[in-house]
């Protein structure tokens, strides 16, 4: 009695192992699935990204430039800087000394190729139409969607003048891929309506955010 007590004890522990080592693969197949699922969604995020190509224009200095290109290095995959060029004296409008930053953004689109997108930057002031204002100061212009944007330094504070930047060139960004102004004030997507709220941003709200991580950006590694 003893050892036919024994076998049958032993038989259940053999099946408690079996069923629990079943288990156990299951659930590791489960996560092997899981991780190439998303290997592969984020291989293919990153084949459909743009390639961001940063264009300096001449008299912004080049620590600046350094800063924006390594920034967004860090949140892209596929960014390029290119070589420093004259800003084109066809954007210059004449009565206030600004540069005309649709215009500016009208030249770039044309050069630019498909599946990139283009960035243009200057410490020079720029301006575009706004309302009943023909020649309106902004601190950057995009538009939702398209292939190029500009970003100045011009309004700027003196004294963290890099960092605000990066966040005025991200805006720009954002709007080329296709997103609007952000009702949130503490989202880098919201409207400076004519001021500078750069230092009030805090980063994207979790809407702005979903739409750039899909659009190939990891935004885990944004540093403001």
């Amino acid at each position: 009695m003893p050892i036919k007590k024994f076998s049958i004890t032993y038989l259940l522990l053999c099946l408690v192992l079996i069923l629990s080592s079943c288990g156990s693969q299951e659930s590791k197949q489960t996560e092997v699935d899981e991780e190439k699922e998303a290997t592969n969604k984020a291989s293919e995020i990153k084949k459909n990204s743009v390639i961001i190509d940063i264009q300096p224009y001449e008299g912004l200095p080049k620590e600046i430039t350094e800063h924006i290109f390594s920034e967004l290095k860090k949140i892209h995959p596929n960014v390029s800087l290119l070589s420093t060029i004259a800003l084109p004296q066809r954007a210059f409008y004449k009565p206030r000394g600004r540069y005309r930053a649709d215009t500016l953004i009208d030249m770039l689109r044309n050069k630019t190729p498909n599946g990139h997108v283009t960035i243009g930057l200057t410490n020079k002031d720029i301006s575009t139409s706004s309302g009943k204002h023909f020649d309106w100061g902004v601190m950057g212009l995009g538009f939702q969607p398209g292939k190029a944007c500009v970003a100045s330094t011009f309004r700027l504070s003196k004294t963290n003048t890099k960092e605000q930047f990066f966040k005025v060139a991200i805006h720009e960004l954002g709007h080329t891929q296709g997103l609007p102004h952000c009702p949130n004030t503490q989202c880098i997507m919201t409207d400076a309506e004519g001021k500078n709220k750069t230092d009030n941003e805090k980063g994207f709200c979790s809407k702005c955010k979903a739409v750039l991580v899909n659009k190939g950006f990891d935004l885990s590694k944004l540093s403001l």
